[in-house]
C-alpha cells in the first residue's frame, strides 16, 4: 500500500472529501446518503457510496468502514488505497464490481466516538426488532460498575467488578460487557430499540449494489481487537460450513471464527452482517470482519467506559474531557507510522 500520509486521513471532513474527489477523478459514479445531525465542525454528515465496475456484475467485492464510527481512520485508508489503484483490481474481471460504502456511521466517525448518534452500536442494531429482543441480565448486573458517578472510578468500585467477572470466568464476563444490549441506552454496547438510520440506509445500498449478483464477497473494516498492528481475518456469515471453506480458501487458512473459538471476539446480538440474508438472499456470500489489532483488551475496556462516562457527564472538566477523547482515537487509530 502507499505511504501511510498517502491514504490516511485526520479527520473524518478530510477522508471523506478525498474520497469523493478521488472518485470522480476516476469518473465513478457516487451515491451520497445525508446525515440530518451536525458534524464535528460542522461539516454535512454522509454514508457514500462508490461503485468500481460494470452496474449489471454478478461479483461484486463489499467493503465498508465506520461501521464503529471512530474506526472510520483506518477503514476509509483502505478504501482510498483501493480507489487509488486504479482499475487494476479489475483487470481482466469485466463481471466484477467493487463497492465502497464509507463511513457507514458517520456520526461517530466525525465526532470521535465508536457508536452512533444514538448511542447505537451499529454491530449490535441488526437483530429483529418484530421479536423480543435479547436479555441481557449479566450486562445489567454490571452496568453501574462500568460506569461509576465518578472517573477514574474507587478502588471499591473496581474491585467489585472485577471480583464478580472473575466470578464468572472470561468468556461470560467479555460476553456480558461486549455482546450487546438493549436495555440500557445509556449504556455500553447498546443495540438500540429500533433500526438506527445507519441500519435502515445501508439494507437499501445492500440491495442495489446487489441487485444483479450472484456472489457477494464482504470486508468489513475495524481496529481495536488483538495484537498491535495484526489484521485478523474473522469470519463474518451465519453458514459455518461451505461459507467457512471458501472464506479460507480465498484469504488463507489463518481466517478465525468466532464460532470456533479461535478468533479474539466473541458472538454478538446483530452484527450487520446479518442485512445479507434478508437484502439480498440470492447470492453466494462470503465474508469477514478485517480487524486491525491497537492496545490491550485491558486498556481498550477502560478508554470505552470513560468515553462512555464523559457523554453521561458533559460537566467534567475541559482538561479531562480532552484527555479522554485523545485516550479514545488513540486506541482505534494509532498516531504511529508503523502501526499504519
Amino acid at each position: 500500500m502507499s505511504s501511510a500520509p498517502a491514504v490516511f486521513s485526520a479527520s473524518y471532513a478530510q477522508a471523506r472529501q478525498r474520497f469523493l474527489h478521488l472518485a470522480k477523478q476516476r469518473e465513478l459514479a457516487v451515491s451520497t446518503h445525508v446525515l440530518d445531525a451536525p458534524g464535528h465542525a460542522g461539516e454535512t454528515l454522509a454514508m457514500d457510496v462508490v461503485r468500481d465496475g460494470p452496474a449489471n456484475a454478478s461479483r461484486v467485492l463489499l467493503t465498508t468502514s465506520g461501521v464503529h464510527g471512530v474506526e472510520g481512520y483506518c477503514g476509509s485508508g483502505v478504501q482510498y488505497g483501493l480507489l487509488s489503484l486504479g482499475g487494476a483490481l479489475l483487470q481482466d474481471r469485466p463481471d466484477t464490481a467493487i463497492v465502497h460504502v464509507h463511513a457507514v456511521n458517520p456520526f461517530g466517525f466525525s465526532q470521535g466516538r465508536r457508536v452512533n448518534e444514538d448511542n447505537i452500536d451499529l454491530n449490535r442494531n441488526f437483530v429483529d426488532f418484530t421479536q423480543p429482543l435479547p436479555d441481557k441480565p449479566d450486562y445489567a448486573a454490571l452496568h453501574s460498575m462500568l460506569l461509576p458517578d465518578q472517573w477514574p472510578p474507587t478502588p471499591a468500585n473496581e474491585a467489585a467488578m472485577q471480583s464478580l467477572l472473575a466470578e464468572w470466568g472470561s468468556r461470560r464476563a467479555q460476553l456480558a460487557v461486549t455482546g450487546g444490549q438493549h436495555s440500557h441506552a445509556d449504556g455500553l454496547f447498546y443495540g438500540g430499540q429500533r433500526e438506527s438510520w445507519s441500519n435502515r440506509v445501508f439494507r437499501s445500498v445492500l440491495r442495489q449494489a446487489t441487485a444483479q449478483a450472484h456472489q457477494l464477497a464482504w470486508i468489513d473494516i475495524h481496529t481495536g481487537l488483538g495484537p498491535y498492528g495484526v489484521g485478523e481475518r474473522i469470519f463474518a456469515s451465519n453458514d459455518p460450513h461451505a461459507s467457512l471453506a471458501r472464506a479460507k480458501q480465498w484469504w488463507g487458512a489463518g481466517v478465525t471464527s468466532v464460532n470456533t473459538g479461535s478468533s479474539t471476539s466473541i458472538p454478538m446480538t446483530g452484527p450487520i452482517q446479518m442485512a445479507v440474508d434478508t437484502e439480498c438472499p440470492q447470492v453466494e456470500y462470503t465474508g469477514i470482519c478485517l480487524e486491525f489489532g491497537t492496545v490491550p483488551s485491558t486498556t481498550m475496556h477502560q478508554v470505552l467506559r470513560a468515553e462512555q462516562w464523559l457523554q453521561l457527564h458533559p460537566g467534567a472538566s475541559i482538561a479531562q474531557a480532552r484527555q479522554i477523547k485523545a485516550d479514545l482515537l488513540a486506541a482505534f487509530y494509532p498516531d504511529a507510522d508503523d502501526w499504519r
